[in-house]
């Protein structure tokens, strides 16, 4: 067990990030593979069930998932002229195979747009096979020159849905309805708020007509980007010649949409919610949601707290609880608190020969407000109905988290009106969550970025910022019909 010290937060907050992953046993550099991680068995469990919880939301909305091949052959890639400028610094390509040279290259899958596209050619042809809703998950490659575990790594996992329909109003429909799916999940399962909004067209994805995204507020006020939903028009059914015939025996060209969000999940998580003292879970995404920890001193009261402890274990595993009984006899309780709060399980349970007597238990959960000495506070709930007690505990937590979360982002989002406001907001490393106005030009989105090193992050929808309001732009004073979210981002 690693028993290092984690940097605090407000001292060095990478390299705070970095030991949260190392002490939770979360993921590792690969080292011989560069840029590339090795996900550890407790991360991938984080990784499991968000990718449960997304695929059951994606079946419920009429997706079915298919596996496409890793290589693309270059000539797929080429055939959408802005998708292939869009990712060519990132391609890996795959130019010998079985000790000799290829006829025609491929690139390691960065995305599947084009090959799908392809077989989406050979499945459809009429208006009956539409709507095509596909969902694929894969790993992909982007060859990424700063790399940072979870956050932006060459190779990741993810998933990545595609669909084809009949017209741009429900392709549009598919692009909107995914976006709230992800959403969705982001509060429910993840406790963590987010911002729907529209790419500027310099940040849209590479042959999308428009892009929309969430966007989440991590504790040092920089945004991530959490999940992109594309319509892409009829770009790439024009390139693969993907056509159907309709109602009336015309033929038309698709319209297709691909939505996706990845491992990077995992890094929103740490960020949102984890503390100095490691990682921090909401119960929902725990693989691990109640450590339990027999206290004896004495050997002839292991077996009456053994047996109860697997008592109490079975009966909360029958209340659909992930339950994990710590019965190492060679550790100490205390180094098994330091291992399981580092891993941010949800709730520790304690169990001795006095709560024998009491027929009740120890209860602390990862985060506990503090008792009169200034210690973390514990909880006793009895024995009797202890799944019910418990279940209540871990869903309030989630509710805890969520609204921490969601005031953290309240306190550090403000709305300015003049350039030197908005360019104090971002000197040095400050950074936080700032509406302001713009005057709808890349020009000057990229002056704006060039000297504070904030982007617009998005054009957030109804309800997730400022009402529209005509104004003039932060920077040029030309006018704007609405603030845009701008902040320094990951």
């Amino acid at each position: 067990m690693a028993v290092a010290k984690i940097t605090p937060k407000s001292e060095d907050y990478s390299r705070w990030y970095q030991d949260v992953i190392a002490q939770a046993e979360l993921a590792e550099q690969a080292g011989v593979v560069k840029g590339c991680m090795v996900i550890r068995p407790h991360g991938f469990a984080i990784w499991e069930k968000m990718q449960a919880d997304l695929d059951r939301r994606f079946k419920e909305t009429g997706h079915k998932n298919a596996c496409f091949p890793l290589l693309i052959p270059m000539s797929f890639i080429e055939k959408e002229a802005d998708h292939v400028d869009g990712f060519a610094p990132e391609l890996a390509i795959v130019t010998h195979a079985g000790g000799k040279p290829l006829e025609e290259q491929y690139c390691i899958r960065p995305t599947s747009e084009t090959i799908i596209g392809h077989f989406f050619s050979k499945w459809i042809s009429s208006h009956r096979d539409l709507p095509m809703l596909i969902n694929q998950w894969a790993n992909v490659m982007r060859w990424e020159l700063r790399t940072r575990i979870f956050l932006r790594t060459t190779e990741f996992l993810w998933q990545e849905g595609h669909t084809a329909h009949a017209t741009h109003a429900e392709a549009r429909e598919e692009v909107y309805r995914m976006l709230q799916v992800y959403a969705d999940f982001a509060r429910e399962i993840m406790a963590m708020p987010v911002i729907c909004g529209v790419k500027t067209e310099t940040e849209r994805f590479a042959g999308a007509i428009e892009t929309v995204c969430i966007e989440a507020y991590m504790q040092d006020g920089k945004a991530l980007q959490s999940g992109t939903s594309h319509d892409l028009g009829q770009n790439f059914g024009k390139a693969f010649d993907v056509q159907f015939q309709d109602t009336e025996g015309k033929r038309d060209f698709v319209w297709q949409t691909s939505w996706g969000v990845s491992t990077r999940l995992v890094g929103a998580l740490i960020m949102t919610h984890s503390d100095d003292d490691g990682l921090v879970l909401p119960p929902r995404l725990a693989p691990i949601q109640v450590v339990i920890v027999p206290i004896f001193k004495k050997a002839e009261e292991r077996a009456a707290v053994m047996e109860a402890a697997c008592r109490i274990a079975a009966e909360l595993r029958d209340d659909g609880l992930a339950v994990e009984l710590d019965d190492r006899d060679e550790m100490k309780p205390g180094a098994k608190y330091y291992e399981w709060e580092r891993k941010g399980v949800p709730l520790r349970i304690e169990i001795g020969p006095r709560d024998l007597q009491s027929q009740s238990v120890m209860c602390k959960l990862r985060i506990a407000a503090a008792d009169e000495r200034g210690r973390p506070k514990k909880l006793t709930l009895p024995m009797a109905d202890l799944g019910l007690s418990v279940g209540k505990l871990l869903d309030e937590f989630q509710d805890f988290l969520y609204q921490r979360a969601l005031d953290l982002r309240a306190a550090g989002s403000t709305s300015l009106d003049t350039w030197e406001e908005f360019s104090a907001a971002f000197e040095d490393d400050r950074s936080g969550f700032v509406y302001a106005h713009w005057d709808g030009t890349a020009e000057t989105e990229l002056a704006i970025k060039q000297e504070t090193r904030a982007t617009i992050r998005c054009l957030p929808l109804e309800g997730h910022g400022p009402a529209p309001e005509p104004g003039k732009c932060i920077k040029t004073g030309q006018p704007s019909e609405r603030r845009v979210l701008f902040a320094k981002n990951y």
